[in-house]
C-alpha cells in the first residue's frame, strides 16, 4: 500500500453491528473454532467416531446374532455352538470399542481445549491493546479456562451424539426387516419424541448460554475486586464488594435449576414414553408369535431391538453435550473475533535518525473523534515533549507513534516507512516503550529488565539500563541481586516504574516512548533518569507524554494537544511567552526559565 493510498484508507475501526448480526458471526466463528479443533486432532477424533460407530454396529448386530443362536440351539443344529461364540465374540467387541473410544474422548477434548486456548491466547496477545481491554481480566480469564475446557469436549461430542443415534434409528429398521407389525408399533411414537428433543434442544441452548454470561459476569468482578484489594480495605466496603460479587449468584441458581428441569423434564417424558412403546412393541410381538409369524428368536430379537430403539432416550444427554460446548464455543470465540494487529514485510534505512512523521491521523473510540487529522514531522534525535490537560489525547497520540494501535485514518512514518508496512521484530526491536504503570514480566528481575525482542541481552547490558533507570541500587540491594524472583520482590510504584524505565532503555532504538513513564519518581530522581536518557542511553527520538514543566521545558520541541488537536508546535520557551492557555496546562507551577536538557549526540534542531 503506497502512503497515499494509506492515507485515504477508510476507518478501520470495525462497524457497529446490530446484536442479532453480531449473535449469529459470532456463532459462526465459534462454529470455526469446532471444526478447527477437530482437525487438530482429526485422526483421533475419528477413531472416536469409528468406534462409536463400530459399537453401535456390533449392539445392532447382537440381537440379530443372539436370536438366530437361539434358533439354532432350540432346533438342536450343529451350527448352534459356533453362532454362540459369534454372539460372544460381539459382546466382546462391542464392551471393547467402547473403551476404546472413552479412552479416546479423553484424549481429543484434551487436545482440542488446548488448541483452542492457543488460538484464544494467539488472538488476544496478538490483537491491539485497546481492543484486548475490553473485556475484564477475569472474562478474558474464564473464556480460556472453563469455557474452553467445555467447548473443547464439541469434536467428541458430536461423534458420541451421531453414534447416539445409530442404535435407535438402526433398531427401527431391524424391527421393519422382522417383522413390519412390531416396526409399526414403534414407529408410531417416534414423532412425539422429535418435537420432545427438539424443544430440549431449543431450552437448553437458551439457558446454558444464559448461564456461562453470568459466570463471566461473575469471574470480572471477582478479578476487579483483587485488583482493588487494598482501596477496598481502606474503605471497609468489603462487605459490599462481597455482595457485588456474588450478586450473580440467584441468577445462576435459577438459570442453573432451569437447565436441569429442562433435562429432567426431557427425560421424564422419554422415560415414560419409551417403556409404553416397548410394551407396545412386546404386545404386538406376542401376538405375531402365537400366529406363527415370528419364531421365538426373532421374538428376542424384536425385544433386544425395541430395547435399543427405546435408548434413544439417551440422545438429549449427548446432546446436550453438544449444546453446551457451542454456547462455550461462542464465549472461547469472542477473543476469536478481536481484530489482529497485522505486520509487513519491510525493513527500516540503516543508520536512520529516527524521523516520525504523522499525516493526516485520525482517530475515532466508541463513535467518538479523540485525535482530530493530526499531521506532525518529529525530526530524528529530537525530544518531544506532549502536553495537555487530561483527555487531550496525549497517550493515545504516543500510542499511535510507537504503533500500539493503529490510526482509522491517515498514515504514520518512521524514517519514511510506514509503521503496518515493518515487520513485526523489527518494529518493536526500534520501537520501545516505557509507562506510567508499567506490568513487570518475567520470573527474575533481570528477566523483567531484558524482556523485549531478540536473545536475551547481556547481564552488563541489563545492569547498565537498570543504572540509567536509578534502579541498580535498590535490585543491588534485594537478596539474590538481580536474580531476585519478581515474585518474593516487594516494590514500591516508584521501583516498579523504574524496572519499566530500565527495560525500555535495555532495548532502546531509534524510537521510544515515554507515556508518564516518570510520574512516581520524585523530582530529583526523575531529573538524573533525564540525564542518564540523555547521555547513556542509545540517541534517537523521544516521545515523552509530559505532565511536569521541568519534563516540557528540558525537551528539544513541544507538541501542545488541545481537545485532540495540535494546538501548537514549538519550544516550550516560545509556548510559554505566547500563549496563555499553555501556561494554564501548568497553572499549579510557576513560569519556568529552565534550559532544555542537553541534547544527545547528532540531535538536530526542530524545525520552526
Amino acid at each position: 500500500m503506497s502512503p497515499s493510498d494509506a492515507a485515504a484508507a477508510p476507518d478501520r475501526e470495525p462497524a457497529p453491528q446490530s446484536a442479532p448480526a453480531a449473535d449469529a458471526e459470532l456463532a459462526r466463528t465459534a462454529d470455526r473454532a469446532l471444526v478447527a479443533a477437530a482437525r487438530h486432532s482429526a485422526g483421533r477424533t475419528a477413531a472416536v467416531l469409528g468406534c462409536t460407530l463400530a459399537g453401535a454396529a456390533a449392539a445392532l448386530a447382537e440381537p440379530a446374532v443372539l436370536g438366530h443362536a437361539l434358533d439354532l440351539l432350540l432346533r438342536g443344529d450343529p451350527a448352534g455352538p459356533a453362532w454362540t461364540l459369534l454372539c460372544a465374540a460381539v459382546i466382546a467387541a462391542d464392551v471393547a470399542l467402547d473403551a476404546a473410544a472413552a479412552r479416546l474422548t479423553v484424549e481429543v477434548d484434551g487436545r482440542s481445549t488446548a488448541r483452542l486456548r492457543r488460538l484464544g491466547l494467539a488472538r488476544l496477545l496478538g490483537s491491539f491493546p485497546h481492543h484486548a481491554a475490553r473485556s475484564a481480566p477475569g472474562e478474558t480469564a474464564a473464556r480460556l479456562t472453563a469455557h474452553a475446557a467445555e467447548a473443547g469436549k464439541g469434536p467428541a461430542a458430536a461423534a458420541h451424539a451421531v453414534a447416539a443415534l445409530l442404535p435407535p434409528a438402526g433398531a427401527a429398521v431391524a424391527l421393519l426387516l422382522i417383522d413390519p407389525w412390531t416396526a409399526l408399533a414403534l414407529l408410531l411414537g417416534l414423532p412425539l419424541l422429535a418435537l420432545l428433543l427438539r424443544a430440549f434442544t431449543r431450552d437448553t441452548h437458551t439457558s446454558v448460554a444464559r448461564y456461562q454470561q453470568v459466570q463471566l459476569d461473575t469471574a470480572g468482578r471477582l478479578a476487579e475486586a483483587m485488583a482493588g484489594a487494598r482501596t477496598i480495605a481502606a474503605a471497609g466496603t468489603a462487605g459490599r464488594e462481597r455482595a457485588r460479587i456474588l450478586s450473580g449468584l440467584p441468577e445462576l441458581g435459577t438459570e442453573g435449576r432451569r437447565m436441569w428441569r429442562v433435562y429432567g423434564r426431557t427425560t421424564a417424558r422419554s422415560a415414560t414414553l419409551m417403556p409404553l412403546l416397548l410394551y407396545a412393541v412386546l404386545a404386538v410381538g406376542g401376538i405375531r408369535l402365537a400366529a406363527g409369524a415370528i419364531g421365538v428368536g426373532e421374538l428376542l430379537a424384536v425385544l433386544r431391538y425395541a430395547a435399543l430403539a427405546a435408548g434413544v432416550g439417551a440422545v438429549p444427554a449427548a446432546l446436550a453435550a453438544v449444546v453446551r460446548s457451542r454456547a462455550a464455543a461462542r464465549r472461547t470465540a469472542a477473543l476469536l473475533t478481536l481484530p489482529p494487529l497485522g505486520h509487513g514485510r519491510a525493513r527500516l534505512p540503516d543508520g536512520g535518525p529516527g524521523t516520525l512523521e504523522l499525516r493526516g491521523v485520525h482517530v475515532v473510540r466508541g463513535g467518538s473523534t479523540v485525535l482530530h487529522d493530526i499531521s506532525l514531522v518529529i525530526p530524528g534525535g529530537t525530544t518531544a515533549a506532549l502536553v495537555g490537560r487530561s483527555g487531550a489525547g496525549k497517550s493515545l497520540l504516543a500510542a499511535v507513534a510507537g504503533r500500539l494501535t493503529d490510526p482509522d485514518r491517515g498514515l504514520v512514518l518512521l524514517d519514511g516507512v510506514p509503521l503496518a508496512d515493518l515487520a513485526a521484530e523489527e518494529l518493536r526491536r526500534e520501537t520501545g516503550y516505557a509507562f506510567d504503570r508499567p506490568a513487570l514480566v518475567g520470573d527474575t528481575v533481570a528477566a523483567a529488565i531484558g524482556l523485549g525482542p531478540g536473545p536475551a541481552p547481556a547481564p552488563a547490558a541489563v545492569r547498565a539500563a537498570a543504572r540509567a533507570a536509578g534502579a541498580d541500587p535498590f535490585v543491588s540491594r534485594l537478596p539474590h541481586g538481580y536474580a531476585t524472583r519478581l515474585a518474593d520482590t516487594p516494590l514500591s510504584g516508584g521501583e516498579v516504574q523504574r524496572l519499566g524505565l530500565a527495560r525500555a532503555f535495555c532495548h532502546a532504538g531509534r524510537l521510544l516512548v515515554l507515556d508518564d513513564a516518570t510520574s512516581s519518581l520524585d523530582t530529583v530522581t526523575a531529573r538524573e533518569v533525564e540525564r542518564a536518557l540523555a547521555h547513556e542511553v542509545r540517541p534517537g527520538t523521544r516521545i515523552v507524554v509530559a505532565h511536569r514543566l521541568s519534563s516540557a521545558a528540558r525537551a528539544d520541541l513541544v507538541v501542545w494537544l488541545d481537545h485532540g488537536r495540535v494546538r501548537a508546535v514549538g519550544t516550550h520557551e516560545e509556548l510559554w511567552r505566547s500563549h496563555r492557555g499553555y501556561r494554564e496546562v501548568f497553572a499549579a507551577a510557576e513560569p519556568a526559565t529552565t534550559p532544555t536538557a542537553p541534547r544527545h549526540p547528532g540531535a538536530k534542531e526542530p524545525s520552526r
